[in-house]
């Protein structure tokens, strides 16, 4: 229109200052002379001139109009197709949304909704119309729901984001993330709400197998050892005051072996059998058992007046597992070995537990197979000051604080001194001197022994080799070795370099090993092996196992050394068997003699060789070498 309005004022513009100009111009001209003739000729040229350009401006203003109204059509027929085909897309994604979307009014009541939320809820799409949104939530979400529309009407949220229970056609409730936001008109007004719904429930079904995954064992279904823990903190902090709770870990004795000889599969279907059998063995108990790794389970006990004691328990399980079970035509059976941790304080720490009942196992496997023991915490100090000293004792030795000290070893006859034995001593300022025994049972436990018994025997025999090319002594040296330097795959090489080092003699040389290793092969080996080389070879702890006399007739064993438990005895096991080693040809010696009466007594039954605090401590070797003198 403004347009049309512009070209109409510069037409009428236009047509004044041309009149003006050819009124004027034409009537001057010589022409037109004189004017009387011709006035009234131009006038009326003047008259269709006007009329023309009146025309003109008319049909320039229709024109534009009716171009300004095609426009117009146009714009307006083209908003109401993108409206439509906006409509038909929203239409389109609301209708093939997965999630639910209601449309609500202000007033909470169901506008409009899409087939998601019908299949969500288990309702027909037609019946969810005109219901108020409020009754559509579970008990106790409600309001939580309302005060957020509130948030959205009064502005002071433009969207909100809630975890609800909806409730379905069934009664129950379904959990559901739901998202709401406010329509405004174009006026700002509020309209309507629009509420999208997202099912949540397979989301926490899998949630919730993912945790159960996490806290369980895939191959047994066990929980494992994460739970387990879990569940025993609890369990401590609920216990009975009478009666508390009791955690077993179990171990399956020969375990490795199984799988060596069938292999993984077989391995893994035993495990299964042996979970199903201490399940059926505690399903009368408030018991939870869980996996902890390879074949090592653990059993929370919540005890009751009913519940057997310890003992019984472990007798059931050992007899459910030691029934064959068949695997691939193999029959199958194991024992369990295990710690007990009885009635503890509701204040000890599940981690404190836990390592008390795997400290008690590994007691237990000591002994024998099949063993149970409980966990007492005197013994438990007694172990934790062992394991410190165990771990700080290659500083002490390479500091000079573990030496070398000798005893002798007389024969009882006549109370001659007949050999020297090399013994370890570690002087700790805080302790006082740790004896020969106790430095190889702690070296033994973290495998020192094996470089520090070396060093020993060279030291030993370095000594030995000097006091004979004296002439100050010249009797026979004896080590005493542990049950892993008996097993050494390198220990003939480390006895043929000592002996090549030090001048030694392998004839003056003796070593005894304890009678308890021998059923080993590289036991057994490695003293034939060093009888060959020509060394006194003996056996420690002996009458300890009832295979101790065959041992001796089947090996080159020229002397047994009687535990120090039996000689305090007085065995009559030992003494019965004193005319067998005569018969082989085998000198007996008996070991912690500590008083005269003693000594006779050893000596009437027929011992040859004794050693002990009655005939002298493990000293220097100037301390030795002086009482021998003295001798």
């Amino acid at each position: 229109m403004r347009n049309s309005r512009n070209s109409g004022t510069w037409g009428r513009h236009g047509q004044r200052c041309t009149a003006e100009v050819l009124g004027r111009g034409l009537l001057a001209l010589p022409e037109f002379q004189p004017v009387e003739r011709y006035a009234h000729r131009v006038a009326l040229a003047m008259g269709a001139l006007g009329t023309g350009f009146t025309a003109a401006d008319t049909e320039s203003v229709l024109a534009q109009q009716e171009g300004l109204q095609r426009s117009l059509l146009k714009a307006v027929r083209d908003a109401n197709w993108n409206l439509k085909e906006s409509e038909a897309r929203f239409n389109e994604v609301v209708t093939a949304s997965t999630n639910g979307v209601l449309l609500v009014d202000l007033e909470g009541r169901l506008v409009r909704t899409n087939a998601a939320i019908a299949a969500i809820l288990g309702h027909e799409q037609e019946q969810l119309v005109g219901k108020p949104l409020l009754d559509l939530i579970a008990p106790g979400f409600a309001e939580m729901l309302r005060a957020a529309m509130d948030d959205l009407v009064s502005g002071r949220a433009e969207r909100v984001r809630q975890s609800q229970r909806m409730l379905r056609a069934d009664g129950e409730a379904a959990r559901l993330s739901l998202t709401a936001s406010l329509l405004r008109g174009a006026d700002e007004e509020p309209g309507h709400f629009v509420v999208v719904v997202e099912d949540g429930t397979e989301l926490e079904l899998l949630q919730n197998e993912l945790k159960r995954q996490s806290l369980h064992d895939v191959l047994t279904g066990l929980p494992n050892r994460q739970f387990f823990t879990t569940q025993l903190e609890t369990a401590l902090r609920k216990a009975d005051p009478e009666h508390g709770i009791t955690v077993l870990h179990l171990d399956l004795d020969a375990f490795g072996m199984l799988c060596n000889s069938f292999g993984g599969r077989v391995a893994e279907r035993l495990l299964q059998h042996a979970a199903q059998r201490l399940r059926a063995v505690l399903a009368g108990e408030k018991a939870m058992i869980a996996r902890f790794d390879g074949d090592e389970f653990g059993v929370l006990v919540e005890n009751t007046a009913s519940t057997p004691s310890v003992g019984e328990i472990m007798k059931r399980i050992n007899d459910e597992l030691l029934e064959p079970v068949y695997v691939d035509g193999h029959g199958l059976a194991v024992s369990v070995s295990a710690g007990v941790v009885h009635k503890p304080s509701p204040d000890t720490e599940p981690v404190d537990l836990l390592r008390a009942a795997d400290t008690a196992l590994r007691r237990a496997k000591v002994r024998r197979r099949g063993q149970w023991e409980v966990f007492h915490p005197e013994q438990d100090a007694d172990d934790r000051l062992d394991h410190l000293l165990a771990v700080t004792m290659p500083g002490a030795w390479e500091n000079g604080e573990i030496t070398v000290r000798y005893r002798p070893i007389v024969r009882l006859a006549d109370g001659e001194v007949s050999g020297v034995e090399a013994a370890l001593r570690w002087d700790r300022p805080d302790l006082g001197a740790l004896d020969h025994d106790r430095c190889a049972a702690l070296a033994e436990a973290t495998g020192l022994i094996l470089p520090l018994g070396e060093w020993l025997l060279r030291v030993a025999g370095g000594q030995s080799a000097w006091w004979r090319q004296r002439g100050q002594f010249d009797r026979s040296l004896v080590v005493r070795l542990t049950a892993h330097q008996s097993t050494d795959a390198d220990l003939v090489s480390r006895v043929v370099r000592v002996l090549d080092d030090t001048g030694l003699g392998a004839g003056n040389l003796a070593v005894s090993m304890p009678a308890a290793v021998l059923p080993l092969t590289d036991a057994a080996d490695n003293l034939a092996t060093l009888a060959g080389l020509g060394v006194h070879v003996g056996l420690d702890d002996f009458g300890l196992g009832p295979l101790d006399p065959a041992a001796v007739s089947e090996l080159p064993v020229q002397s047994v050394r009687v535990a120090p438990s039996l000689v305090e005895r007085r065995s009559p096991y030992v003494t019965a068997l004193m005319p067998l080693m005569r018969e082989a040809g085998v000198t007996v010696a008996v070991d912690g003699v500590g008083d005269a009466e003693q000594a006779r007594w050893w000596r009437d039954a027929g011992a040859d060789f004794a050693t002990g605090d009655h005939f002298g401590t493990a000293g220097t070797a100037g301390d030795f070498l002086g009482r021998v003198e003295l001798r």
